[in-house]
This record gives C-alpha cells, structure tokens and sequence, in this order.
C-alpha cells in the first residue's frame, strides 16, 4: 500500500483556498500516525487499529481541526487493514 493521504472536497470559495495546506497537514498527521500505529502494533483487531489511528491522527492535529476532521472511515479501516497486514511501511 502506498503512503496514506487525505483527500479533501471543497464545497465553497474559502474551503478552496484553504484546500492544500489543509490536505498536507491532515496528510502528515495520518501518515505519522499510521507509522505510530505500525510500530506499536500488537495483533488487535482492525476495528481497534482502525480506532486507534484514527485517534493518533487527531492528537496531531491543532484542536480546532481534529474537532472538525471527519474523515471518511472506510478508508482509515483500509489504512488500518494495510496495518495488520504490514502492507504500510
């Protein structure tokens, strides 16, 4: 699997100006969470690693946005399952 990235879709002017930098924050937060996750990883199931990502990705993210992100959780489990495969390196 390659290197996880988050996606966004702009629904107005200002969340399209604010889209990039928005996009490589979220990015780096997941990435580097999954890297936290995989390092720790000790055979839970996928729906804890799908969790536990999903919260070390907020802590890595100002507060402001982790209370705003709402990520697509279909594709944090497909991280997660990359996870417990060790497809995520």
């Amino acid at each position: 699997m390659s290197e996880p990235h988050v996606t966004l879709d702009p629904r107005d002017p200002v969340q399209e100006k604010l889209r990039g930098p928005l996009e490589d924050q979220l990015t780096s937060a997941l990435q580097a969470a999954a890297d936290r996750v995989r390092a720790s990883y000790a055979d839970e199931p996928v729906e804890q690693v799908c969790q536990r990502l999903l919260d070390e990705t907020r802590s890595g993210l100002h507060p402001d946005i982790a209370a705003g992100f709402r990520p697509d959780m279909d594709e944090f489990c497909r991280v997660a399952v990359a996870i417990v495969r060790g497809e995520v390196s």
